[in-house]
């Protein structure tokens, strides 16, 4: 749909009440909206007023609304859309993102045909001389997108082994060095063969074709691995920021007002950057590290500062501490009290995480609490990552004697992922209130090989949303954007919603939902992804809901989400995104 937005419109409505408005003009007026304020006691309007960058008015009749528009007020006939408060993703990994969506992305590929498309797109931006690197080819190549387990139809099987020969006609100018989404394997193009000094030898672990010259396919552990990476040359400075400028931009096109962002030094850099320039579309919550807790500290940064500046900021302040405790499910890293059903030997692993060159392993809960606590002193909380049964536990007795340590409940710390819970640690996230930040389009991912990895018994407290909440936990959604080595994570607030409510693949697999018990609602949905978002950064009372003297963060989506059939979930567009009252995108299709 269009939505009608002229000034003009103001003009006329001047003209018809017979005099300039006896209120200040808003700067953007909303009209004939079914507007979904997330306020209890006001849930449902039809028109929003904005004056500068704030909200000065929610109306239920769009005529109470007209006495604001000015001459200079840019008002938009909604007809109709269904408006929510700007959608705050509360997890995503923004310079990977950014890389992923510019750079050669290869997740998907496992084939030559893919291989040249995605090398020849992302060639056809770069300089002479720009390396492309990593790319990850090969998560989907046992399971295909969308399949529903490895039984299903999408299921392929064996695994492709590529040849530069696929792709030197197309990077005479770029040298290459790709790499498999496990890193077993690599593909170097000619032109990193020649700069290595590789072209015309073997070493141990690379590849020799019929012809007895390297394929460039190279093997993780070869020697030749690293001669390459020694000569690749650095990504320049200004493409990592036109990376960074697509991410924005996709994120405006996604309804997606604010993220909470896993921050690292360089890419908090290229965002202060971007911010002196007037580019941020999307509001930054950082998260650095949590082995910075005592470099912050010292250096006087608390919750809520600009990086550079040390002043409040709504735009790009430092949030949360990040930590770890184990790995991702998707490598077998997620940290179980009862071995992999599939890997009888395996139970997990703790994570080891580097930071500032040194290393901490979360294997010592010890030393995780101790920077816990440094950055609870310096006014941070803490946001860790816990997939597994053993994982998650482990954190929540972590929280419960930090809790105990301060004598106070945990507001804002969260559990990050909450993936997989036992039975008895559903009510602990409201006994510490601790967060329980959750990925729900994991679930439409993941299903396909979740039971082979830990049994049905265990996936019953998989991505047990329902659980949660019924627990009187407070759910964060984040969609994890872009995905880790062996999966894509979609960000578009539809996956996430329809993977909530519906708990289906994309193509609906399997009828009914997977463990369809754990289904939440819509109306659940949307607060994960708004007012509790807000909350989770300690901003409920400044944004995350529509209501007058909020910032005007704002999304118009094209249709009820309360009223459609929640199988159409998948087919929802984004109309509109505003900003502290500024229109970053509109579609215009």
């Amino acid at each position: 749909m269009r939505l009608l937005s002229t000034s003009l419109v103001a003009v006329f409505v001047v003209v018809l009440t017979g005099c300039a408005p006896s209120v200040p003009p808003a700067s953007l007026v909303l009209l004939s909206g079914e507007i979904y304020t997330m306020e209890a006691e006001n849930p449902w309007a039809e028109a929003i007023v904005v004056t500068d960058n704030r909200i000065t008015g929610v109306f239920a009749d769009s005529q109470e609304a007209r006495p604001f528009i000015g001459p200079d007020t840019r008002v938009v006939d909604l007809g109709g859309a269904f408006v929510v408060p700007g959608f705050i993703d509360g997890h995503i990994h923004f310079d990977s993102a950014s890389r992923l969506l510019s750079d050669v992305n290869l997740l998907q590929v496992s084939d030559e045909e893919g291989l040249r498309a995605e090398v020849g797109r992302v060639v056809a931006s770069l300089a002479e001389g720009e390396w492309i690197m990593g790319g990850m080819w090969g998560a989907y190549e046992q399971w295909k997108l969308g399949a529903a387990s490895a039984g299903s139809p999408g299921s392929t099987g064996g695994r492709w082994l590529p040849n530069r020969s696929v792709i030197d006609d197309l990077t005479i100018a770029n040298p290459c060095l790709l790499s498999s989404f496990d890193d077993k394997l690599f593909l170097a193009n000619s032109a990193a063969l020649t700069i290595a000094g590789l072209d015309e030898s073997l070493v141990a672990g690379m590849d020799r074709g019929t012809d007895g010259a390297p394929t460039g396919l190279i093997r993780a552990g070869s020697p030749a691995l690293e001669t390459i990476r020694k000569v690749a040359k650095p990504k320049s400075h200004e493409r990592m920021v036109d990376e960074n400028r697509a991410a924005l931009k996709a994120l405006a096109a996604a309804g997606i007002v604010e993220v909470h962002d896993i921050a690292k030094p360089e890419q908090t850099a290229r965002l202060v950057e971007l911010q002196q320039s007037g580019e941020l579309t999307c509001r930054f919550w950082l998260r650095p590290d949590l082995a910075r807790a005592p470099e912050l500290r010292d250096a006087g940064f608390t919750r809520g500062l600009h990086p550079t500046t040390k002043e409040p900021d709504a735009w790009l302040r430092f949030g949360a501490l990040k930590g770890y405790i184990d790995g991702i499910m998707g490598t077998h890293g997620a940290l179980f009290f009862e071995p992999y059903d599939d890997q009888p030997a395996n139970y997990g692993h703790y994570r080891r995480h580097t930071s500032d060159d040194s290393d901490y392993a979360t294997a010592n809960m010890e030393k995780m609490y101790e920077l816990l606590k440094v950055g609870h002193e310096a006014g941070f909380v803490g946001n860790v990552h816990a997939i597994g049964t053993k994982g998650s536990a482990l954190m929540l007795d972590t929280y419960e004697r930090l809790m105990q340590d301060v004598g106070r409940d945990l507001e804002g710390y969260r559990v990050i992922h909450a993936q997989v819970i036992r039975e008895e640690d559903f009510p602990r996230f409201k006994k510490l209130n601790v967060i329980a930040e959750v990925n729900p389009y994991h679930v439409s991912d993941d299903m396909r090989w979740m039971e082979e990895r830990i049994g049905s018994q265990r996936c019953k407290g998989a991505y047990a949303f329902r659980s949660l909440l019924d627990n009187g936990a407070t759910l964060s959604f984040g969609s994890d954007w872009p995905g880790t080595s062996a999966a894509v994570y979609h960000m578009h607030p539809k996956y996430l919603i329809h993977a909530a409510v519906n708990r289906t693949t994309l193509g609906g697999e399997p009828e009914g939902g997977w463990f369809p018990e754990q289904k939440i609602t819509v109306h659940e949905a949307l607060e994960a992804y708004t007012i509790n978002n807000a909350y989770a950064a300690f901003e409920d009372d400044i944004r995350g809901s529509l209501k007058e003297g909020k910032l005007a963060d704002i999304t118009v989506v094209d249709r009820n989400l309360l009223e459609i059939d929640p199988s159409t979930i998948l087919d929802m567009e984004i109309e509109m995104t505003i900003v502290d009252g500024k229109v970053v995108f509109e579609n215009d299709e």
